[in-house]
């Protein structure tokens, strides 16, 4: 499961972290970054999914 969500948060970081953590805040966090970069988006998601 892990790598799915870790070829997910490169691929499409909102998905990644939907999956993982809901539509909680984290996500909506992760949606907004990614319309505004994908390359922050991407970093949000792997630090919520795997440090956090």
């Amino acid at each position: 499961m892990q790598i799915i969500v870790l070829i997910l948060s490169i691929l499409l970081p909102p998905v990644g972290v939907a999956i993982k953590h809901g539509l909680s805040n984290d996500f909506w966090i992760n949606l907004i970054l990614t319309i505004l970069g994908v390359i922050p988006g991407i970093i949000h998601a792997l630090y919520v999914n795997f440090l956090r």
